[in-house]
């Protein structure tokens, strides 16, 4: 028996009730032609639609007709993310019967399938919707669609079937009365039951009454986990879109992983997808609500580390997973009241249209994005377009339609590599660079980046499946390139996205503002050297949308300080000779470098003063070590660290000349700095 097989065997083992669904499912597919083309099964979460739908796939099977089962959760709500998932370019191609669940997560598909796809599908083609809502008026107003369309809509189980559900998951006889009492024929409800019962078999069900029966049922759970990792891992498995193992991984003791992975997946609300288990909706409602009601702190820190998950995993991704990993981190901000609507706005856009992020443009793809950046910012706009089309092309990125035409674009300039002829060229390239000059010079090997044209070939820098990929690869580019110092992004519609860059804490910057024939720029930006990209993503989540974001102190830190390599050396050169009074370091810029905040275990004075004397502890330590370095480390060591009466007692004691003394010093210092500088550069 192939798995498949023993799947549908267990599922069918499960099933109870839905004696009149079936029949009339069964009745259709007999029929030839069937009584309907599209069938719409919906109600309530947890009523049990997705164990019909899977009823409905195994009776297709017992019949030798061909069926898909695909949940619309699990893949992007584009044509061609349909089509690849279900393994076919057209109707035409399609399996007789299509069991499409949870339609409310794509109802971009929605008019596509009922315009496009479906009118070219086989007169024997059945479709099985499934979802929250009744059929919308497109599907019953339009007289064609009126007299193909059937609903199925579903309640709760009767009495009947509700006992036999029990039945089979093995709750005690003399429970069951008092479970039927207080799921009122609920499927999801009764499935929580039998999950309690068997974890506590001795224990008579009796909960209270509530109204809310599958949130009473899943508080109940969650008390009464095995462990507190069995908690953390379910409250992960909540929080994010789906759980693999690797994420439980990153999250508990590395070798518990498996064990509770296959935990999870045994619980009876948790489902598999193509990217992991993710438990019913209800239950992940409630799961998510408990933890941020109950216990905030440890709510902030789960959402924290699963963030860093996904950056790392974003700073690995091949391009093909970027757009989904990216997927996985905004569900993380659903519920945020600013990012939450405009991540909706922004997938609903997507899969309303088919665009592909597709590479650097052709050399035939040039001219249309030459006239898309002249018919929304003018024709001088697009002569500099052009200039930096063919000045750095390897920052320009396309979006093309499903036909591979160009429909919107997003160019970036590598602002360490300009030159003089560039500054002259672009007016806002010449604002960037003084803004970043007044800044703080860029550190060898540092990257900064100017976001300068950016648009949608119909809406220009309107919402639409463009800006989706745009803020997407903008985020990827902050996260992916090595020694980003900072970065420059220019909104011609400042009106529409100025609230959003903002809250996403890009600092408005006036200085960086430009022009360019009758277009205007305004500029924002951010200094990676003071927050990091992941810093960055942490503050992001915090936010709220009645505080604004200031780009310094963020968290109550303060501000850290971006100093030259020889303003860097200065100050370790004081530090040094503060070592042996540590209150005299409390002026020195190195407590507000990245490497003293990296090292401190607080923001206050003294963590941070004994920061800067463990680094400098170290570096010293690691000269001691090294046979070459260890005479230069002692002479370091005996006039700062451990200090002599004077430099000339120094000398005494090292059995030197004064002048081979300060000459071993001066190499000491010059290594101290090295290795502390490496550390602040990354």
């Amino acid at each position: 028996m192939a798995l498949a097989d023993r799947l549908r065997a267990a599922r069918h083992a499960h099933f109870v009730g839905r004696t009149t669904e079936r029949e009339r499912f069964d009745a259709a597919l007999a029929a030839d032609p069937p009584p309907f083309a599209v069938l719409h099964v919906w109600g309530p979460g947890g009523v049990g639609k997705t164990a019909l739908l899977r009823a409905f796939e195994a009776a297709c099977h017992q019949r030798g007709v061909p069926s898909r089962y695909l949940d619309l959760r699990e893949i992007d709500p584009s044509p061609d993310a349909f089509a690849a998932a279900l393994g076919a370019r057209d109707a035409g191609d399609a399996p007789r019967v299509l069991l499409l669940d949870t339609a409310e997560a794509a109802p971009g598909l929605d008019g596509w399938l009922r315009e496009t796809f479906l009118p070219d599908a086989p007169e024997s083609t059945v479709v099985v919707l499934a979802g929250r809502e009744r059929p919308g008026e497109a599907w019953t107003a339009d007289p064609g669609w009126a007299a193909l369309v059937a609903e199925m809509p579903l309640t709760n189980l009767d009495a009947d079937d509700a006992r036999a559900l029990l039945d089979g998951l093995d709750v005690p006889e003399a429970q069951r009365e008092a479970a039927l009492a207080f799921t009122r024929g609920h499927p999801l409800a009764l499935a929580l039951v039998g999950d309690a019962v068997r974890r506590r078999p001795d224990v008579p069900f009796d909960p209270d009454d509530a109204p809310d029966v599958v949130g009473a049922l899943l508080r109940r759970f969650i008390a009464d986990v095995p462990g507190p990792d069995h908690r953390l891992a379910l409250e992960a498995c909540a929080l994010a879109r789906g759980t693999t193992e690797s994420l439980l991984a990153a999250l508990v003791e590395r070798p518990a992983a498996p064990e509770l992975f296959a935990w999870l997946r045994g619980l009876s609300f948790v489902q598999e997808g193509p990217n992991g288990l993710f438990p019913h909706d209800l239950a992940r409602g409630v799961i998510v609500s408990d933890l941020r009601w109950r216990h905030p702190e440890q709510f902030a820190d789960l959402h924290a580390r699963t963030r860093r998950y996904y950056t790392r995993r974003l700073q690995a991704a091949a391009p093909a997973e970027q757009q989904r990993t990216l997927g996985d981190y905004a569900f993380l901000y659903r519920d945020n009241p600013i990012a939450g609507p405009l991540i909706a706005r922004l997938r609903q856009r997507w899969s309303e249209q088919d665009v592909d992020l597709g590479g650097p443009p052709t050399e035939h793809e040039l001219p249309a994005l030459r006239a898309m950046v002249a018919k929304h910012e003018g024709p001088e706009a697009a002569r500099v377009a052009a200039y930096w089309f063919a000045r750095q092309p390897d920052g320009v990125e396309v979006f093309r339609d499903d036909a591979g035409a160009p429909t919107g674009f997003l160019a970036r300039i590598a602002l360490e590599h300009v030159t003089d002829d560039d500054r002259a060229a672009d007016p806002a390239v010449a604002a960037a660079l003084d803004t970043l000059r007044a800044a703080g010079p860029l550190r060898e090997r540092a990257r900064a980046l100017l976001f300068r044209f950016w648009m949608d070939a119909g809406v220009h820098q309107g919402i639409s499946s463009v800006q989706s990929l745009t803020f997407g690869r903008t985020v990827w580019h902050y996260l992916a390139t090595p020694n980003l110092a900072f970065s420059f992004f220019l909104c011609a519609a400042p009106h529409d996205w100025g609230p959003i860059m903002r809250f996403a804490g890009l600092t408005r910057l006036p200085a960086a503002d430009s022009a360019v024939g009758g277009q205007a720029y305004e500029a924002y930006g951010h200094d990676w050297r003071v927050l990091s990209p992941e810093a960055w993503l942490d503050a992001l989540a915090e936010r709220t949308p009645d505080v604004a974001p200031a780009p310094a102190p963020v968290h109550g830190r303060p501000a850290l300080a971006v100093m030259s390599r020889a303003d860097f050396a200065a100050a370790v050169k004081d530090a040094l000779k503060a070592y042996p009074a540590p209150l005299r370091m409390r002026d020195n810029p190195l407590l507000r470098s990245r490497l003293v905040a990296e090292r401190a275990v607080s923001d206050g004075e003294a963590d941070r003063i004994a920061a800067l004397r463990a680094l400098i502890d170290d570096a010293v330590r690691s000269m001691e070590a090294d046979r070459r370095e260890a005479g230069h480390a002692r002479a370091l060591r005996l006039t700062y660290l451990d200090p002599a009466p004077s430099q000339a007692v120094v000398a005494e004691r090292l059995d030197l000349p004064f002048s081979t003394y300060r000459r071993h010093l001066g190499r000491a210092i010059d290594r101290v700095v090295e290795a502390l500088w490496a550390q602040e550069v990354g």
